[in-house]
């Protein structure tokens, strides 16, 4: 068993027989790491700490049902995406539910038309389904041109698809022939369209951005493609990472300038801010009542 697991494992034991120190040693293992991910997703770094402390109140409420088979790591991060969704579709209700244009969001859709409730929700998920395929077909590209060595090609598609740049502007950028660049796109568009199409023909027109709601741009952002792992950038900020890695992380930082990857840079520099400590105990102290409960 991984020493990592096995130190989880135990801990999770403890923490079971309403071990103060164990909790406390659960949120000192993990706090950091979950707001770095929640702070990246969040603008209010309040909202990030917040969300962090409801999701370890949500293991200590699912604790009995936690399989110890299961990564602990893994479990975590998963209470916390399901609390930043829900955190998010909030914010997204509350911003619904206010006048729009003077009319409210409801009433705009077409008097007269078929539209319906269900039928909203259909579109909908057909919407979800084709974003996920598009997702897919575009991690297998990056996959494709990493493991090729092939960075160039992937700064190309990414100022396009990514950033939305024109073709002369990546070009200015990259310091390439503006022809260079209309090539690499048209190949990328082309293998996209190969894919998509062996998967599912009907998806096709969520390439053109023109026709379609689902824009390879919006798909790639939301879903954070090529943004970076902790440990490269760690690599990066210690100066040891190697090439073309290195290049190609300081392109992704500065040049595209992600910033979910700025955040977590920004975040690694920090790690030992003053407030980290000071909010783990936070946590610590408005989640240890709930400990006893799981007793």
């Amino acid at each position: 068993m991984d020493p990592g697991a096995s130190a989880d494992q135990f801990l999770v034991e403890q923490i079971r027989e309403g071990s103060e120190p164990a909790w406390r040693q659960l949120i000192d293992r993990y706090s950091g790491r979950l707001l770095a991910f929640a702070r990246a997703r969040t603008p209010s770094l309040s909202d990030a700490e917040d969300l962090v402390q409801e999701a370890f109140v949500g293991f200590l409420q699912s604790l009995a049902h936690y399989d110890p088979s299961r990564s602990l790591e893994t479990y975590l991060f998963t209470i916390l995406r399901y609390k930043l969704y829900d955190h998010l579709r909030q914010k997204k209700a509350t911003f619904l539910s206010e006048p729009v244009d003077a009319e409210d969001w409801w009433d705009q859709v077409v008097p007269g038309t078929e539209e319906t409730p269900s039928g909203i929700a259909a579109l909908a998920e057909a919407r979800h389904e084709q974003e996920r395929l598009l997702g897919e077909v575009l991690m297998r590209l990056i996959h494709e041109l990493r493991d090729r060595d092939a960075f160039g090609d992937l700064q190309v598609i990414e100022l396009t698809f990514f950033a939305g740049r024109r073709n002369l502007q990546v070009a200015e950028l990259l310091g390439i022939d503006q022809k260079a660049v209309a090539g690499i796109k048209f190949r990328a568009i082309q293998k996209l369209q190969k894919y998509l199409s062996q998967r599912d023909p009907s998806s096709l027109d969520c390439l053109d951005e023109t026709q379609a709601d689902v824009t390879v741009a919006r798909v790639w952002r939301e879903q954070r493609l090529t943004c970076l792992k902790r440990s490269t950038l760690g690599s990066y900020l210690l100066s040891v990472l190697e090439e073309p890695w290195r290049s190609y992380t300081q392109f992704h930082l500065d040049v595209v300038g992600c910033p979910m990857c700025v955040a977590n840079l920004s975040d690694l520099e920090s790690e030992e801010d003053d407030w980290v400590p000071n909010d783990t105990e936070r946590m610590f102290a408005s989640s240890v009542g709930f400990l006893k409960r799981t007793q």
